[in-house]
């Protein structure tokens, strides 16, 4: 019989899980600091461009928050402080969501002149 205490869960080895939680941060500023300088977050149907956005975000933070837990080498069973550490890493990309929807301050001076 399998006892569920000793299931493991490994997406990958710990190094690489590693390596992908510290890049892929460094990666979706960048993303995100094009897409503010470009202003595809103000382009065409506002609501769609926005909803899928969100979607990324929580896709993004989703996968991220499985390479924290995989850190010390299995998904399955994480300690408590990885999983503090995902949802720090989740709730700061809801924050960069945020702020990456917001009109610049130059941009709202502009608007005000007008």
């Amino acid at each position: 019989m399998i006892d569920p205490a000793d299931l493991r869960i490994v997406l990958m080895d710990s190094a690489t899980a590693a390596t992908l939680a510290q890049v892929l941060p460094l990666l979706l500023l960048t993303l995100m600091v094009e897409f503010r300088r470009v202003e595809l977050h103000r382009r065409g149907n506002l609501v769609a461009t926005r909803i899928l956005l969100g979607l990324f975000f929580i896709a993004f933070g989703i996968v991220e928050t499985a390479f924290v837990l995989s850190i010390d080498g299995t998904l399955i069973p994480f300690s408590v402080s990885d999983l503090l550490a995902g949802l720090a890493i989740f709730a700061l990309l809801a924050l960069l969501f945020f702020f990456s929807l917001l009109d610049s301050p130059s941009s709202r001076r502009q608007n005000d002149d007008l």
